[in-house]
């Protein structure tokens, strides 16, 4: 449940996430569930989102990437 909280104190911010399998992700938190957060990552070539939630999939925009709470090793301000 921190990771939840804590997501939602950074809503609509750019932060810097750090998961449990060491990967970095960037980007700004536009929703967060008690599952997952949802981060709005900047277009740099080719990007596949991790899951085809209610922001994910095809389209147009910066892709939004699904990452599990359960997976968040620590969340930072950038």
């Amino acid at each position: 449940m921190e990771a939840y909280y804590n997501c939602r104190q950074c809503m609509n911010r750019k932060v810097r996430i750090l998961t449990r399998d060491g990967k970095i992700h960037e980007g700004k938190i536009v929703n967060v569930d008690r599952n997952n957060v949802y981060l709005e990552t900047e277009r740099r070539g080719n990007v596949t989102t991790s899951a085809f939630g209610p922001y994910g999939g095809f389209g147009y925009g910066n892709p939004i990437l699904t990452l599990s709470l359960f997976t968040l090793l620590a969340i930072a301000l950038i």
